[in-house]
């Protein structure tokens, strides 16, 4: 019963408990596809499943209704944090959204550049530079709670707004640059569905049911239109409302609160079981790309780090931003080292980068793991030593 009750317990906190469900959804699909279930691996991954809107009808194998689908409510979420953050939170000035935003460009450009030099000369590999772009809020998160109360509540808050500013990156080059042939008329739909949403906004409609109506009618449109379905949920995120007139509680934060366990615990660790079948016995080392392998690990082990506190210096240095308080650039060189963890959102960035191209995204995948892993053992062993050290000064200066 004390067993039961402690994984209730746990379970009641999503923030702690998503990142093991999510590295165990990852390693539970690595060990399906090396397996006799490999089978059923991929005949759920590809179940063909059809939605209908009257006459109109869309049919996607269950993969697609995943990436499409079920992670508009994690880009929803992503949106709301981000809003949230900016008008009423540890984003609410000019100072505290300086460091983190210019060390977030850092970290999407210093990437994509050592990506890129390692693949320029194979076209198809090019179309994933943007896979080491964006960080993994939940594991990077999850990898610093390993540490506790010893790393300052500052260092969390540079690396969750870190994050943020990633997925907001990460959201523009979505919607920029993987965009099928557009259908103007899914368009003409999708944008008036979004200006409902900043009617909707802008009267101080809070009825849950009017923004689900017409963020449905968004979502559809752009599943329609080339532009990638996600982008949907981000800008359904924008428009719910903070505050209210009356003494009534905050629209957005209730849809926070609302979303966030269901995210963490279940949408999050779905999306890895489905994206992280990677398989290995049937393939020989002549088919995969050692430059996608190489340039994505790199890119996020090592471009991350240096992009993140390259630009973050020369930011301080200019005067365009200040170090957060109790935090030091020591510490900051840890957590830009976890920035590293891309995992779900390289993932989905692989997914999206090479629908059509199977051995490139098998590559790119084994890459983000290389990465990804590195990037958590080296930014936590660092924290560690580091949290360590300067304890242990505070203790003899006193």
């Amino acid at each position: 019963m004390n067993f039961l009750r402690r994984i209730v317990f746990w379970l009641q906190q999503p923030e702690k408990a998503s990142g093991p469900l999510t590295v165990g959804a990852m390693i539970t699909a690595f060990l399906m596809v090396n397996s006799s279930f490999k089978p059923i691996y991929q005949l759920v991954h590809h179940t063909p499943v059809a939605i209908r809107f009257g006459s109109l009808m869309v049919e996607k194998p269950l993969i697609l209704w995943i990436n499409e689908g079920l992670m508009v409510f994690f880009f929803l979420l992503v949106a709301l944090e981000i809003k949230r953050e900016i008008l009423d939170g540890h984003l609410d000035t000019t100072a505290r959204v300086a460091l983190p935003a210019i060390a977030a460009l850092g970290g999407m450009l210093i990437p994509a550049l050592i990506y890129l030099l390692f693949t320029w000369s194979d076209t198809a590999a090019v179309r994933g530079w943007a896979i080491p772009s964006a960080t993994d809020t939940v594991l990077a998160i999850a990898a610093l709670n390993v540490l506790g109360a010893k790393v300052p509540p500052t260092v969390r808050t540079f690396l969750l707004a870190l994050a943020i500013f990633d997925d907001m990156g990460a959201i523009v080059i979505l919607a920029a640059v993987f965009t099928d042939s557009l259908s103007l008329v899914s368009l003409i739909v999708a944008g008036a569905a979004l200006l409902v949403l900043i009617l909707l906004n802008r009267t101080g409609v809070t009825r849950t049911s009017a923004y689900v109506v017409a963020g449905l009618a968004l979502w559809f449109a752009l599943l329609q239109s080339g532009v990638h379905a996600t982008v949907a949920g981000f800008l359904i995120g924008l428009t719910v409302p903070l505050r209210t007139t009356g003494r009534r509680r905050s629209p957005l934060r209730a849809a926070e609160q609302g979303l966030r366990p269901w995210v963490a615990l279940g949408i999050v660790p779905v999306f890895a079981f489905f994206n992280s079948g990677v398989g290995l016995f049937d393939m020989t080392a002549g088919k995969l790309s050692t430059e996608v392998i190489l340039g994505t690990a790199l890119a996020l082990f090592v471009g991350k780090p240096i992009g993140i506190l390259g630009f973050g210096w020369l930011s301080v240095r200019l005067g365009l931003a200040q170090l957060p308080l109790q935090a030091r650039w020591s510490q900051l060189i840890g957590a830009s080292m976890l920035a590293g963890i891309g995992f779900t959102m390289s993932l989905f960035f692989a997914g999206v980068a090479f629908s059509s191209y199977g051995t490139l995204a098998i590559s790119a995948k084994l890459g983000i793991l290389v990465g990804s892993v590195a990037s958590a053992i080296f930014g936590i062993v660092f924290l560690a030593v580091i949290t360590g050290r300067h304890i242990r000064q505070s203790e003899q200066d006193a």
